[in-house]
């Protein structure tokens, strides 16, 4: 008894003697840790592992997915554009394959008409079928106008590649060159695209100059030309 004693106070004053020795800081933390022991031990484990904090890494993913919605709408956006941008020319310039059926059919109606020769012009029993197919030329025409379909007749203008098609070359000094002087046939455009360019004849060569002067004879010594 007496030995165990003397074990018990020596302990005890070990004990004492740590806790003197121990620094105010020190104690708060154990403190801390006795009152906390689950943060303590999840800072332990970050310490440790490095694992990356898991709000930080939910704000990441949230700000990810984010961007990837808002990129997705605006790729969105666009391709709902294009299709209404392509509708509205589908629906523009749908008319443009009729349209270039009924060309023919009013060049065959021009063309009969300027066939017809003066006489039967003045013929009566002629004079209605004329005057028919100058109705049905004129109601074709004004179709055309109705859907925006307008006609290329371009003489007096300058040679434009995109909506003529020069046939031949006419002599002619009095007009700049590649001046429209004739129209072969006529061209056609649906709004601002060209459903068959003008076929046209264009000027050749340059405008007239001014007369070239007369070369004068030279004089003899009796002040006469020498010629006389």
């Amino acid at each position: 008894m007496t030995d165990d004693k003397k074990q018990n106070e020596e302990r005890e004053k070990t004990e004492a003697k740590a806790a003197e020795e121990a620094s105010p800081e020190t104690l708060a933390e154990a403190e801390e840790e006795a009152a906390d022991p689950e943060a303590t031990e999840a800072a332990g484990e970050d310490g440790e592992d490095g694992e990356q904090d898991p709000v930080a890494a939910l704000r990441d993913e949230a700000a990810n997915l984010k961007d990837q919605l808002l990129r997705a709408l605006a790729e969105l956006e666009n391709t709902r554009r294009r299709a209404q941008k392509d509708k509205q020319e589908a629906t523009r310039y749908a008319p443009a394959p009729l349209a270039r059926d009924l060309l023919a059919v009013s060049d065959n109606l021009a063309r009969a008409l300027q066939s017809v020769p003066e006489e039967l012009a003045k013929d009566e029993r002629a004079k209605s079928l004329i005057e028919g197919i100058e109705m049905t030329q004129r109601e074709l025409q004004g179709v055309f106008e109705k859907h925006s379909i307008a006609k290329i007749e371009p003489v007096g203008e300058k040679l434009n590649p995109h909506h003529h098609e020069a046939m031949f070359e006419i002599e002619d000094h009095s007009q700049e060159p590649g001046t429209v002087l004739q129209v072969v046939e006529p061209g056609y455009v649906l709004h601002d695209r060209l459903l068959r360019p003008a076929r046209v004849g264009v000027a050749k060569g340059g405008q007239k100059g001014e007369p070239k002067a007369e070369a004068k004879e030279p004089a003899n010594d009796d002040g006469g030309s020498a010629k006389e």
